[in-house]
């Protein structure tokens, strides 16, 4: 009798250690997606006062969207909290595409190879977000599922493993179909 309870003890630290360690596997999948995710919009961010230089040059009447943009463009880097983060992330779309839309009505500024440049790369770290915010909301659903799931949940809750939130935004802004060739 004195070994079964032996055997049962030790099989129950081994089942809590398990649970532990893939706990905080999901945690640091979710933390891993969460930083992708902030490089990304870091150099969108980045891409912005460029673009806005660019553009000003060809139409620099439109200062107030280009004020509007750069203030959201602030207000989306200086946010705290992931759904504040979201929020302010997608207030900047309107006006970054309205800015991108600029272009159609100067067709210097379309045939400028800058302005191509950073369009095209507004575009790919666009599509970047949009990959790194699905692996981060997978990753959560995932930490979510397995802190929800019994008798994981029991261990969870003493271990201090919360659910995380999903991080939700607008789409990217439309970027304009041009034909930069013609």
């Amino acid at each position: 009798m004195g070994y079964s309870l032996i055997a049962v003890f030790v099989l129950f630290i081994f089942a809590v250690i398990w649970i532990y360690n893939r706990l905080v596997s999901a945690r640091q999948l979710v933390n891993n997606g969460w930083s992708d995710i902030e490089v990304q919009l870091k150099r969108r961010a980045d891409l912005i006062p460029q673009i806005v230089d660019t553009v000003k040059a060809y139409a620099g009447h439109e200062k107030t969207l280009f004020e509007d943009v750069v203030k959201k463009r602030n207000q989306a880097l200086n946010t705290d909290g992931m759904s504040d983060r979201a929020v302010a992330e997608s207030a900047l779309t309107g006006p970054l595409g309205r800015l991108l839309a600029i272009a159609e009505d100067y067709p210097d500024l379309k045939a400028n190879t800058n302005f191509l440049d950073l369009q095209n790369e507004l575009s790919d770290t666009e599509n970047k977000i949009e990959y790194a915010r699905r692996f981060y909301n997978g990753a959560v659903r995932q930490k979510n599922t397995l802190v929800q799931s019994f008798p994981i949940n029991l261990f969870a809750n003493i271990f201090g493993f919360g659910e995380r939130e999903y991080f939700e935004m607008d789409e990217a802004p439309i970027l304009p179909d041009m034909d930069f060739h013609g």
